[in-house]
């Protein structure tokens, strides 16, 4: 069977080969192009040693020359090129203490974490599958090379991994590597946060983030997310819901675009509900202040994990305002504007809407019409250009100050004040009537309280 390749690969391959030696594409790029998808990157697995490699080519880089890896610089682009090599013991649960070379290219293969991932390929030799990689890609089984036990003893990152790779590509995980993920998942409590994170972030962001489920069932986000657990465990009996708090956070996950700040604030929207979950007298449960209390634990989580800022940010901002605590009215949208940010708005609307479509039929048809006169009124203030924010207010803390108001807290009030008139009426935002108002601001604050006396 013949894939096409690259030519900066069919060449690395071609130049290594012409020298006597061995080499293929390997691993992730071989899988992914035989499903008809188009790799991220090239690997190429090789019998040279790191020294032949970087003698046979002319820009290279040694990114991992311990570990038997050399870049190889082809026009704008970098191949890693590694030589077969068998692994020695794992000390950290992630990193083997050292590596042997090899010349066996089944055993550089044998190494290696999943089936699918575990075949190379050269136009020489076709495809190498010593693993059955094939099969199980045909019958969509993501299963470990050899011993599942081993292979995450070796590296604990691979029991996240295997969900992963699940939800990425729609597999079932095989029942044998299952077994071995439920027993030692809290393996991962030795992998790092940004490592987790990565692989979460991938899983999120697949076409099948509702596989989210899986990392449950088999016992992941106790260790990653013992938050999630809770939710799962946690019942919704009222008006608006038919399905658990984690339930209903899965539905939502399936109902808004694969993006990474929204797929997190929908996976963390209303972690919140465990902790203020209440019972009335007829048996209805309430989760008051849930989306505060869920701001709070999704900035712990994001931190956590290690994300940027402008993610702990944005997402946290997103939760805070998940269930759109203003009035349905433009003066209510003006200030969701200034509150959420114009950037984050249109977000706030997307995962509004999946909020909704996560809940039962009577809470759609009554969020979702309200959300349409959101946007719309959102689309009138966009094209009358009114002002939300301070940066958009006709005038600025030196205007005050020209008129005589001196520089500090009270000015920053004041201008807060103007700004507040302004998102109830957006024709006032003038400079002259600003400055007027601004005035009678500045006078009733200079106003002693009269005296009283007895």
């Amino acid at each position: 069977m013949k894939i096409e390749i690259p030519p900066h690969v069919a060449s690395i391959i071609g130049i290594l080969e012409e020298a006597g030696y061995e080499a293929y594409a390997v691993g992730g790029c071989v899988r992914d192009t035989l499903l008809g998808r188009v790799p991220e990157d090239w690997d190429i697995t090789t019998s040279a040693r790191p020294e032949q490699v970087k003698r046979l080519f002319r820009r290279t880089v040694d990114t991992g020359i311990q570990h038997g890896t050399v870049t190889v610089l082809m026009g704008k682009c970098g191949y890693e090129v590694t030589t077969y090599r068998l692994d020695g013991e794992y000390e950290d649960g992630r990193h083997p203490k050292d590596v042997t070379f090899t010349a066996s290219l089944k055993e550089d293969l044998r190494r290696r974490d999943f089936t699918i991932n575990a075949m190379a390929y050269s136009d020489k030799s076709g495809i190498i599958d010593e693993f059955h990689g094939m099969d199980d890609l045909k019958s969509g089984i993501i299963r470990c090379v050899g011993s599942a036990g081993e292979r995450f003893t070796e590296d604990a990152l691979r029991i996240l991994r295997a969900v992963r790779f699940s939800a990425q590509l729609g597999f079932s995980i095989e029942e044998e590597t299952k077994k071995a993920i439920q027993r030692m998942a809290p393996r991962l409590e030795l992998i790092s946060r940004e490592r987790i994170q990565v692989e979460l972030d991938k899983l999120l962001c697949s076409p099948h983030p509702e596989y989210f489920r899986q990392a449950y069932e088999l016992g992941i986000t106790a260790v990653v997310i013992p938050e999630f657990d809770r939710a799962m465990e946690t019942p919704q009996r009222n008006l608006y819901h038919r399905l658990s708090v984690g339930e209903h956070t899965l539905r939502t996950l399936e109902n808004i675009r694969a993006d990474h700040i929204l797929r997190w604030t929908m996976l963390l929207h209303d972690l919140g509900k465990p902790q203020v979950k209440s019972e009335d007298e007829q048996g209805n449960i309430h989760f008051y202040d849930h989306a505060e209390a869920g701001a709070e634990i999704a900035r712990k989580i994001i931190r956590g994990l290690k994300f940027d800022n402008a993610t702990l940010e944005a997402v946290t901002t997103l939760v805070t305002y998940h269930d759109f605590p203003f009035p349905i009215s433009k003066e209510g949208v003006r200030k969701a504007l200034n509150r959420v940010g114009r950037d984050l708005f249109p977000l706030l609307m997307e995962v509004c809407t999946a909020d909704s479509m996560g809940k039962n039929e009577y809470a759609r048809e009554t969020y979702l019409p309200k959300l349409l006169q959101v946007q719309e009124y959102y689309k009138e203030i966009l094209e009358s250009g009114d002002c939300v924010s301070l940066s958009e207010l006709a005038i600025k803390g030196g205007d005050l100050i020209g008129a005589g108001m001196k520089p500090g807290k009270k000015l920053g009030e004041c201008l807060q004040r103007c700004l507040e008139a302004v998102l109830e009426c957006p024709e006032r935002n003038t400079k002259g009537y600003l400055l007027d108002f601004a005035a009678q601001i500045w006078k009733e604050e200079r106003t002693p309280e009269p005296e009283f006396h007895e």
